[in-house]
């Protein structure tokens, strides 16, 4: 987005390169070759201090901007890591332990968020208010169900519907064991958000340039071209990712039983609720359930996978995106002494199709639009 942006100012609009000035942050290994914008990479889902400098950046450029300026925010999914800014009194690795405990959580992404923008300077429209003398757009990317910009990068610009009290109760919720001054800044009402009518949100506008839907409908005319019946289950679908497999399982194996040739697709946000060891992510998770639930199906496959390239993982651009399965899965898993139950109670998804080679790798997309997951059921 920062690259196509600064080209459109520098060559359609011939801009002189002193009217622009800003900052990009992406996670690690998604950076892109902008010649005027400097380019962070920073952690994620973990924040580290490359993207507390960035946040920083931009809270002192908004703070500037006067009447005259336009400030641009080019938004997507991972904002909420990539632009950390502490509220005050709190540290870079009280942040962080708080992300690790609401990621192990299960809690799902508007009430983690809700929770991380009542500790931040920059989150749940607190950027607005710092550039509040300047003309402020937002062009947004939506990775979340529902499209809600208050959830989409934790809404930094636009006006926050929840309070202290909800992300209080979502920590009570969760059984979250938070850092002693977490806990005392979610009790302090300075670190309230500004609310919707409030002034500060005068001069802003929101667009939604791209969302899932726009993903699931190109997915819908490709399997028509290929002579299936797309069944869309919805792109806001939420809950823990092994609950949702055994039911997409049911579905699928019911419509093979109507002799029907479907691809049923989904999107949304999966969480999974860590209990074991391993590694893996929402989308591994569900595609390992999803094959224990159908039990080596003929005609039956699918795939689970993250439209930015990256699913779970420890941050690093060549985490996988995601796993395929079929009706093969359970005999090779068998052929090499795998028993998949068990790694899906250690949370191992991504160890059991490593080694059945069966992990997506697409690498950086340089976008995101949520998860993507399709079940193609055949005849057997």
């Amino acid at each position: 987005m920062a690259e196509a942006a600064e080209a459109f100012y520098i060559a359609p609009m011939r801009f002189e390169p002193s009217r622009l000035t800003g900052v990009a942050v992406a996670r690690h290994g998604y950076g892109r070759p902008t010649k005027l914008i400097p380019m962070i990479e920073a952690g994620h889902p973990i924040p580290n201090e490359a993207g507390l400098k960035a946040a920083d950046r931009a809270l002192r450029l908004a703070e500037r901007a006067g009447s005259e300026d336009l400030v641009l925010v080019l938004l997507s999914g991972g904002a909420s890591a990539n632009w950390i800014a502490p509220a005050e009194g709190l540290t870079l690795a009280d942040k962080q332990a708080l992300t690790r405990e609401l990621l192990r959580s299960g809690a799902n992404i508007g009430e983690i968020n809700t929770v991380r923008k009542h500790l931040s300077r920059i989150k749940g429209g607190r950027l607005a208010k710092l550039a509040q003398r300047a003309r402020l757009l937002t062009l947004a990317i939506s990775d979340v169900p529902g499209d809600d910009p208050a959830v989409i990068g934790s809404g930094p610009t636009v006006p926050d519907p929840t309070t202290l009290a909800d992300a209080r109760a979502i920590v009570t919720r969760y059984k979250l064991e938070l850092p002693p001054l977490v806990t005392r800044a979610l009790a302090n009402p300075d670190n309230e958000s500004p609310k919707p009518g409030d002034p500060v949100f005068a001069s802003t506008e929101y667009k939604l340039v791209a969302r899932p839907a726009d993903a699931f409908r190109a997915a819908e005319r490709e399997a028509r071209l290929f002579g299936y019946e797309p069944i869309m289950f919805g792109n806001r679908i939420e809950g823990e990712a092994r609950k949702i497999a055994a039911e997409h399982a049911a579905h699928a194996l019911a419509l093979q039983k109507e002799g029907r040739r479907a691809v049923i697709l989904s999107g949304g946000e999966l969480t999974v609720t860590i209990r074991g060891r391993g590694r893996g992510g929402p989308n591994q998770e569900y595609a390992l359930a999803l094959a224990v639930a159908l039990k080596g199906a003929p005609g039956i496959a699918a795939l689970a996978g993250d439209t930015d390239g990256t699913d779970g993982g420890a941050g690093s651009a060549d985490d996988p995106a995601g796993a395929v399965v079929d009706e093969n899965t359970l005999q090779k898993a068998r052929s090499l002494g795998l028993d998949p139950t068990h790694f899906l109670s250690d949370n191992d998804s991504t160890g059991f199709f490593t080694r059945l080679g069966d992990l997506v790798q697409t690498g950086p997309t340089w976008t995101n639009v949520n998860d993507f997951r399709a079940i193609v059921v055949d005849r057997p």
